[in-house]
């Protein structure tokens, strides 16, 4: 009943928190000022125009900024309601990605081309899933416990998709799925007697994928000991360690990092927390761990203080696919998980990355309406 009562609610009854507003407003606006420092001489090289990378990720910035007003007024109706048509949408683009309208870049087909932009389905499956995963627990609660309600449906779901994703190939994005999966069934009530046999059955299976692909394996024992290969697989991991040591403790200012002269590879994608490390030093990187600190405090207080269990439950969700993308990518950066394409939600390059990181926050806002005192 009380779920009717949210998807049958207006839009919001209260004020949306305006500390997650602007903490998401100055996170945008630290990754604008980063990708402006760390892509302007690959720019310049590549297509003449050192401000290319900027004003594109400018552009993506202003669909973010109507996608997060977009979701922040959209009725609970409408965005609960169409559960199923999102997740049917994600299989859809997931499976053209391996067709040949797929885009393929560096081997993976994770692409598909809309005009101008590439489209990269992975980003909005991960919104799909939670929104799948907070309407059947929150449906499903007195059946939850068992196995053939509480477990079978939402892990096929969430392997169907991952399963599009490891054919694309991308493991990377099934583990963030897989990771999703995990955390959505710890607080929605599935049984731990039924995930941690998963949990081992699934690092079984992903160890066997990460042997018996030489491309994986590679980047595996390069994870290890980057040194040993240097020169090889292990070169942008030593480049970014190298980047976040030459920054010290104040930095050497923005603008003025030297791995980014086409030292450090994919300096403005997933690596540019290693650009933002060398310019700001550790002084500049702790007061930006602070503002994720607080951004995620403010986000997880909307969960905790929801009062209806799917508001809760996609509050919950909608936040770990912010908090896993900036964890897994800081990780990543400074060689503690090994290398895998994960974006830092709002600062890395890409549209896809920014528009969905905002559809995120446009959730949160939207529910922070509800909150109880």
């Amino acid at each position: 009943m009380n779920t009717l009562k949210a998807q049958n609610a207006p839009a919001g009854t209260g004020r949306i928190d305006p500390w997650l507003l602007l903490s998401t407003l100055l996170l945008a606006g630290f990754g604008l000022i980063m990708v402006l420092s760390s892509s302007g001489i690959t720019a310049e090289r590549d297509f003449a125009d050192k401000y290319f990378f900027f004003k594109r990720q400018l552009m993506f910035a202003g669909v973010g900024l109507a996608a997060m007003v977009a979701c922040m007024q959209m009725p609970r109706k409408l965005l609960y309601g169409l559960t199923y048509f999102w997740v049917g949408l994600s299989v859809v683009m997931l499976a053209l990605c391996v067709t040949p309208l797929g885009v393929n870049i560096n081997g993976a087909s994770r692409w598909i081309r809309l005009g101008p932009v590439n489209l990269q389905p992975l980003e909005f499956a991960k919104v799909a899933l939670v929104l799948y995963l907070a309407y059947f627990f929150a449906r499903k609660q007195e059946l939850v416990r068992t196995f053939s309600v509480g477990f079978l449906p939402p892990f096929f779901v969430t392997g169907c998709l991952c399963g599009l994703l490891l054919l694309q190939p991308d493991f990377g994005g099934a583990v963030v799925l897989a990771g999703l999966l995990f955390f959505m069934c710890m607080v929605g009530g599935t049984r731990i007697s039924y995930l941690l046999p998963t949990l081992v059955f699934g690092a079984g299976a992903g160890w066997l994928l990460i042997s018996s692909s030489p491309y994986r394996l590679k980047r595996w024992t390069a994870f290890l000991d980057p040194f040993a290969s240097a020169r090889d697989e292990g070169y942008q991991l030593v480049q970014s360690l190298y980047a976040f040591g030459s920054g010290r403790i104040f930095g050497s200012g923005l603008g003025a990092g030297k791995q980014k002269l086409f030292f450090l590879p994919e300096a403005h994608n997933d690596f540019i927390m290693a650009v933002a490390g060398e310019e700001l030093g550790f002084v500049g990187m702790s007061l930006f761990f602070g503002l994720i600190g607080f951004f995620l405090w403010r986000a997880f207080r909307v969960a905790l203080r929801m009062e209806d269990l799917q508001d809760r439950f996609t509050a919950f969700g909608i936040t770990c696919i912010l908090a896993l993308g900036m964890i897994l990518n800081l990780a990543v950066v400074l060689g503690t998980v090994p290398p895998k394409g994960v974006a830092m939600p709002f600062i890395s390059y890409g549209g896809s990355s920014l528009t969905v990181s905002f559809i995120c926050a446009g959730i949160l806002l939207n529910l922070s309406r509800r909150a109880t005192a």
